[in-house]
């Protein structure tokens, strides 16, 4: 489950944040996207603005890394 997001328009800071996020803390649309899945990971702006929401913590790290983003995990 990925969510749609243009890395193009984010702040000029290429820096993000990764972080998991459980899918009851989602807007009810989107638990319905999981598919059953409980954890989901989210990753975030400096300013803490959501970019996407991916299923694996993994592939959250190679889509910030291929929009040329350092990706740094936070708890």
């Amino acid at each position: 489950m990925t969510e749609n997001f243009d890395f193009a328009k984010s702040s000029e800071e290429r820096i993000v944040y990764v972080r998991s996020v459980d899918v009851t803390d989602l807007p009810e649309e989107m638990q319905k996207q999981a598919d059953g899945t409980e954890q989901l990971y989210a990753v975030h702006s400096e300013d803490g603005a959501r970019l996407a929401i991916v299923a694996d913590r993994n592939l959250a790290f190679v889509l910030a890394r291929q929009n040329d983003y350092a990706p740094y995990a936070v708890h």
